[in-house]
C-alpha cells in the first residue's frame, strides 16, 4: 500500500471486534513511535500500552475506548520537551501528535483500525496510571480490528475539503 492509500484508508473507527492485536503488529506500531521525529530529537514521548482487562477497566474511568482491545496513552515528558526560545512554546502537543500519527498510520498499514481520542479526563488517567507530574497525557490512540465497513471509509473521504479550499500559494 502506498502512503497516500494508507492515509485514505485511515478513519476514526468507533466500533471494534473482540480480537486482540497480535504482539508482532504491536511491536511494529511501537517501533513507528520510537523513530518518529521530535523537536531537537529530545524524544519526550512516554507510551503506556493498555491491553489487559484491568488496564482497560481503569482506562474506561477516564476515556471511552469504544470496546477496543488496545489503547496507547501518549504522554509527553515536559522536562524533556524542546522549548522554542523566542516565545517559550513547548512542543509537547506537537511531538506527541507526530508520534501518534506514526503509530496510527503504521496500524492502518497492518490492517488495524484506530481512533485518536482527545476527549478524556486527564486527571483520572493521571491518577489511574500513576503518572508523575512531568508526564502529561496528551492523547489516547485506540486500536484493533474494526466492526465498520468500507462505507465508513468512503464517507470519511467524502467529507474532506478540496485542495482549493485549504491551499494558497504565496498569500492568503
Amino acid at each position: 500500500m502506498s502512503f497516500i492509500e494508507i492515509a485514505k484508508r485511515r478513519y476514526a473507527c468507533r466500533s471494534y471486534q473482540n480480537k486482540k492485536v497480535e504482539p508482532e503488529k504491536l511491536s511494529q506500531i511501537l517501533e513507528a513511535a520510537r523513530i518518529a521525529p521530535t523537536g531537537a530529537n529530545r524524544q519526550p514521548q512516554k507510551l503506556i500500552v493498555v491491553q489487559e482487562k484491568d488496564g482497560l477497566a481503569k482506562m474506561s474511568k477516564g476515556a471511552n475506548v469504544f470496546g477496543a482491545p488496545l489503547a496507547i496513552i501518549v504522554c509527553s515528558d515536559t522536562d524533556k520537551t524542546w522549548t522554542r526560545p523566542f516565545d517559550g512554546k513547548k512542543l509537547t502537543d506537537i511531538d506527541a501528535s507526530i508520534v501518534t500519527d506514526h503509530m496510527m498510520l503504521q496500524a492502518t498499514e497492518l490492517g488495524l483500525d484506530t481512533v485518536w481520542v482527545c476527549y478524556f479526563k486527564p486527571d483520572v488517567i493521571r491518577e489511574e496510571f500513576n503518572l508523575s507530574e512531568n508526564l502529561e497525557p496528551i492523547n489516547i490512540l485506540v486500536m484493533g480490528y474494526g466492526n465498520e465497513n468500507d462505507r465508513a471509509i468512503s464517507e470519511h473521504l467524502d467529507k474532506r475539503n478540496s485542495l482549493d479550499e485549504i491551499v494558497s500559494f504565496e498569500h492568503l
